[in-house]
């Protein structure tokens, strides 16, 4: 929670989709990420179904599979261990 208040990322619970696409967007420029920021549904469908919380690096396939799962972050986060993942997958070995 700290890093929230220091990066500026503190929000409410949004009430609507419209709201936590608005919230999102917000984090993804304010924390800088350079890579496509998806958003779950209030379900949180996604969330159950890849235990990304709280929060992890995923490698997904075209089929679907998951090809690369960090463990949980920040600190589980290895850059090289997914760029490693991405080179086997695409063949530029």
């Amino acid at each position: 929670m700290q890093s929230n208040v220091r990066d500026k990322v503190l929000f409410a619970s949004p009430k609507d989709e419209a709201e936590r696409a608005s919230v999102a967007g917000t984090c993804v420029r304010k924390l800088g990420i350079k890579f496509p920021a998806v958003i779950d549904g209030f379900d949180n469908q996604v969330e159950t179904a890849y235990t990304g919380w709280p929060d992890r690096l995923y490698l997904i396939g075209t089929d679907g599979h998951v090809l690369y799962k960090s463990k949980p972050g920040p600190f589980g986060f290895h850059p090289p261990d997914l760029a490693a993942a991405l080179q086997k997958n695409l063949g530029t070995n």
